[in-house]
C-alpha cells in the first residue's frame, strides 16, 4: 500500500477497501488518563495513570458520481461502503486502519496502520449531490489480548503451590472465508454480486483465490471458489 490513501478493512485484510475520496483531515487524539483528586490538609494531587488509547476520527464523501478528485479508479456505490462498515460493527471485531502519506523531501513519511474498533459511524445521503452520502467516523486503537493459562505446580501435601501463569499471546482474528461451488452460466462478476451483494468486488475473489485473468473468464462448474467474508 504505497500510495497515498486511507485503507479500512477486516480479516487480515482480506476484505476491506480503500476510502474513495481522502478526507481533508484526520483528527488523532491521545492522553495519560490523569485524574485529579482534592486530599484534604493536603490539596490537590495530580495521579499520572496509564496512556489512554488513540482515537482517530476524520469526515468525508461516498461518492455517487465520478469526480476528478477520486482516490480510485472504479468506486463502489456509496450504499456498498456503508454496508461494509455497519456489517463490520455487528461482526464486534477489530478492524485495520491504515493510512499511508505522501512523503517527504528526505524520502520519508508519516503512516499509521493499526487494529482499532468503530466507536461511531455516522452518514447522510446529501440532497442535491446525485446520490452522494456523506460520513463522520470515529475510530479508536484496539489492544489484542486473550486469558491466561494458570497451572499448579507442587500440588502435594505440605509442599507449597507456585502458580505459573503462560505467556499470553496475541489471538487471530481471522475467520475462515466461505467456501462456493461454481454453477453452470456463473461468471465472478454474477457470483460477486450474489454473495457480497456488489458484482464491483469480484476483484477480491479473484485475488483471494490467486487466479488469473485467464482463470476468471474460463470457471469450470463446481470448481471451488474461497468467498471473503
Amino acid at each position: 500500500m504505497s500510495k497515498y490513501g486511507v485503507y479500512l478493512s477486516i480479516n487480515n485484510q482480506d476484505d476491506g477497501f480503500q476510502l474513495p475520496i481522502n478526507p481533508s483531515s484526520i483528527e488523532a487524539s491521545e492522553g495519560s488518563n490523569g485524574q485529579t483528586y482534592d486530599i484534604i490538609k493536603l490539596g490537590e494531587i495530580n495521579v499520572i495513570k496509564a496512556r489512554s488509547l488513540t482515537q482517530y476520527s476524520f469526515e468525508g464523501i461516498f461518492p455517487a458520481q465520478r469526480y476528478p478528485y477520486l482516490s480510485v479508479e472504479s468506486p463502489r456505490t456509496p450504499k456498498a461502503y456503508v454496508e461494509d462498515i455497519e456489517k463490520w460493527i455487528e461482526s464486534k471485531r477489530p478492524i485495520r486502519f491504515v493510512y499511508t502519506g505522501k512523503k517527504y523531501a528526505n524520502g520519508k513519511s508519516f503512516e499509521i496502520n493499526e487494529a482499532v474498533s468503530i466507536e461511531s459511524f455516522n452518514w447522510k445521503e446529501t440532497a442535491g449531490h446525485g446520490g452522494d452520502i456523506t460520513y463522520s467516523l470515529k475510530l479508536k486503537k484496539y489492544v489484542f489480548y486473550a486469558a491466561r493459562r494458570i497451572s499448579i505446580q507442587g500440588a502435594s501435601r505440605g509442599t507449597s503451590k507456585s502458580y505459573v501463569a503462560a505467556p499470553a499471546t496475541r489471538p487471530n482474528d481471522t475467520q475462515p472465508p466461505k467456501v462456493y461451488a461454481v454453477v453452470a452460466g456463473d461468471t465472478l462478476w454474477a457470483i460477486a454480486k450474489r454473495t457480497l451483494g456488489a458484482s464491483a468486488r469480484w476483484k477480491e475473489i479473484q485475488s483471494l483465490n490467486k487466479l488469473t485473468d485467464s482463470q476468471v473468464k474460463s470457471l469450470r462448474i463446481g470448481q471451488s471458489l474461497k468467498i471473503p467474508r
